[in-house]
């Protein structure tokens, strides 16, 4: 069995394949898919969806590059719909969380700020229900290092982590899981597979993050949850490992950052 950590299954990209996709992605394997939500407005979307089928559960969460149209009342919305779906046995993390200093908008002082304050709250409202989250870390892995050392969750996930050993290691002692994808199949691509094949093994997750992040193989198409078991491949080569052995760790290592989620 597969996992896919982190596919936003409720994008405008799937227009109205999203349940189609889910089957096909467990016609290969994939038998969970993590669908992190991205603002208060797609809450219940993703939750319906994880519903709608037996092979995905969802976050709540509000993303760091939705933050500049955010409100505080959102915080005080997302606490509520939190407390709400701690009895749905879907729903698993808070997320998708984070700062991201790559896109210059969000790099201006006062949205920087913003950004940090958003997160500084997601990550009290994980900790006030014990919850794990997935962090969005680009180009903001020693602030976010930071604030999880400030304010502690119960582990996560670093999603699409493209960080140096180090940060790594930090992530790692700090009990988070390192998400690997699309990204790590390209050749060039280096410093992420020199990571995926030295890391420990047990702090590795696979994702997609579709409909983006797409694999060499498919880019510059939509990436698809389907595309796991092929991405583990690349994971497995790289390590001189079988393709089974991947699977059952990076499974195992998804249900343990993520106790909540079941599977059939």
């Amino acid at each position: 069995m597969w996992i896919d950590t982190h596919c936003h299954l409720d994008a405008h990209e799937f227009g109205d394949e999203s349940a189609a996709q889910a089957a096909l992605a467990k016609a290969q394997g994939v038998g969970m898919i993590v669908i992190p939500a991205v603002e208060t407005a797609n809450f219940p979307i993703v939750a319906g969806l994880a519903a709608s089928v037996d092979n995905a559960c969802y976050a709540l969460g509000i993303h760091p590059i939705y933050v500049p149209n955010a409100k505080e009342e959102d915080l005080r919305m997302l606490r509520e719909q939190v407390a709400a779906a701690m009895a749905d046995p879907r729903f698993v993390a808070l997320g998708e969380i984070g700062l991201d200093f790559f896109i210059p908008m969000l790099t201006e002082p006062a949205m920087r700020e913003k950004q940090i304050f958003f997160f500084r709250e997601q990550l009290k409202i994980a900790r006030e229900f014990e919850l794990p989250v997935l962090m969005h870390v680009r180009r903001s892995q020693d602030v976010i290092l930071k604030h999880v050392r400030q304010i502690p969750p119960a582990g996560g996930i670093a999603h699409a982590f493209n960080g140096s050993d180090q940060q790594a290691k930090t992530y790692i002692d700090l009990g988070f899981k390192l998400g690997f994808g699309g990204a790590m199949t390209f050749t060039r691509a280096l410093q992420i597979r020199r990571l995926a094949a030295e890391l420990p093994l047990d702090a590795i997750v696979l994702e997609t993050d579709a409909p983006d992040i797409s694999p060499s193989w498919v880019h510059p198409g939509r990436n698809s949850p389907d595309q796991i078991p092929r991405i583990g491949a690349v994971l497995a080569e790289l390590r001189g490992m079988t393709v089974e052995q991947v699977a059952t760790a990076t499974t195992a290592n998804a249900r343990a950052a993520l106790p909540r989620m079941l599977l059939k």
